[in-house]
């Protein structure tokens, strides 16, 4: 498996990252125009798009746009092929952009992961009623990608309460890139 920057001369990985897209996100993408304009975003000049290939196809796709002038950006999307799932490809995306990011600029990185399937505790509940004790108590019910994200090294560190309806939030999660310690502060 290789992971190569996204070109827009890559006309056959575009399409085949627009069906992995459409694939496995079909209420985000109900049609394969949409996957396919969501991965030319992608492809926007300020903008990081990386594909994992393997026997010249693509497995995986993980993007991010700069936010906050250039120290913080935003991962989005993030998907790997249903076969290739719990092999290692997603975190070696993440690795691989995460050095992307830095070499321009980037001091954090962050994103949202939605809960729009009972997937957590966190959904079906009144976020507004205890948010911060709700957040720091969270359970995983149903596989949800949160985990993945902390063994990356993100955080969570807020949610959107019925981002997606009521009862379902969005789940933020953050990474600081580069190395930095703070003194600490008694409250």
């Amino acid at each position: 498996m290789e992971i190569k920057v996204l070109s827009v001369n890559d006309t056959q990985f575009i399409k085949e990252a627009a069906m992995l897209l459409f694939d496995s996100f079909p209420h985000s993408f109900p049609d394969l125009t949409s996957a396919l304009n969501e991965v030319y975003e992608c492809l926007e000049t300020e903008k990081v798009t990386l594909v994992a290939v393997e026997k010249w196809h693509v497995i995986g796709l993980i993007g991010a746009k700069p936010q906050y002038g250039l120290t913080g950006w935003e991962l989005h999307p993030l998907v790997v092929l249903k076969e290739k799932r719990l092999q290692g490809i997603g975190s070696k995306l993440v690795a691989q952009l995460e050095k992307e990011i830095l070499k321009r600029g980037g001091i954090m990185v962050y994103l949202g992961s939605d809960d729009e399937n009972n997937m957590t505790s966190l959904s079906n509940c009144d976020l507004y009623d205890n948010l911060f004790d709700r957040l720091k108590n969270i359970r995983n019910l149903k596989n949800h990608p949160f985990e993945f994200y902390q063994k990356q090294g993100y955080g969570i560190v807020g949610a959107f309460p019925d981002a997606n309806g009521l009862g379902k939030p969005d789940i933020w999660l953050a990474k600081r890139l580069i190395a930095q310690t703070f003194p600490k502060i008694s409250l």
